[in-house]
């Protein structure tokens, strides 16, 4: 690992938390309940899912949840350009509506595929929700349909987000400046 450092709190556990309800009242909006099913990528989203999930009760939404590992980055900085299914759900999609949880939308590779394969396998409906919207490095066209918050081209933990594993447990989103050795 890089000798590195965490500072610059860019989102605290109080503005996340207040976003994540915006986005679930949005969520709840445009789902039925019948069959929704969350579908969060790990491991980066799994606090992002969990928040959100909780939060249906309040709108009578109680959606099937599972998880995909999907991996472009290994244990680098930088997305390697090709998706690998590590993981697979073991949901039935067949007529679903999915909600594909990420914790950022980066390249967009990664939720494009996704987003793809879900329908391929008889999804009703794929809308994808990410914490973070980093715009500028966008290698397909790809947009999210619910975003928590706009970020530059910073390299970000917590709430989630690692660097190499490590730092998801922060309860709030930070930069990450590597250092010169």
């Amino acid at each position: 690992m890089k000798s590195h450092h965490i500072h610059n709190v860019l989102l605290t556990s109080e503005q996340i938390q207040q976003r994540v309800h915006t986005l679930i009242d949005e969520i709840a909006q445009d789902c039925e309940a019948e069959n929704l099913v969350m579908l969060g990528i790990l491991r980066g989203s799994f606090i992002f899912l969990a928040d959100l999930v909780r939060g249906f009760s309040q709108h009578n939404l109680h959606p099937r949840v599972d998880f995909i590992i999907l991996s472009s980055y290994g244990a680098g900085t930088e997305s390697s350009g090709t998706v690998r299914i590590t993981h697979d759900t073991n949901e039935d999609l067949t007529g679903a509506d999915v909600v594909i949880v990420d914790d950022i939308l980066d390249s967009g590779r990664t939720l494009s595929f996704a987003k793809e394969l879900f329908l391929k396998r008889g999804a009703r409906s794929v809308r994808t929700c990410v914490l973070l919207d980093k715009k500028t490095n966008r290698a397909v066209d790809m947009d999210a349909d619910y975003a928590g918050f706009p970020v530059g081209d910073v390299f970000v933990v917590g709430y989630g987000l690692d660097y190499d594993n490590r730092y998801r447990e922060l309860p709030y989103i930070a930069t990450v400046t590597f250092l010169e050795e």
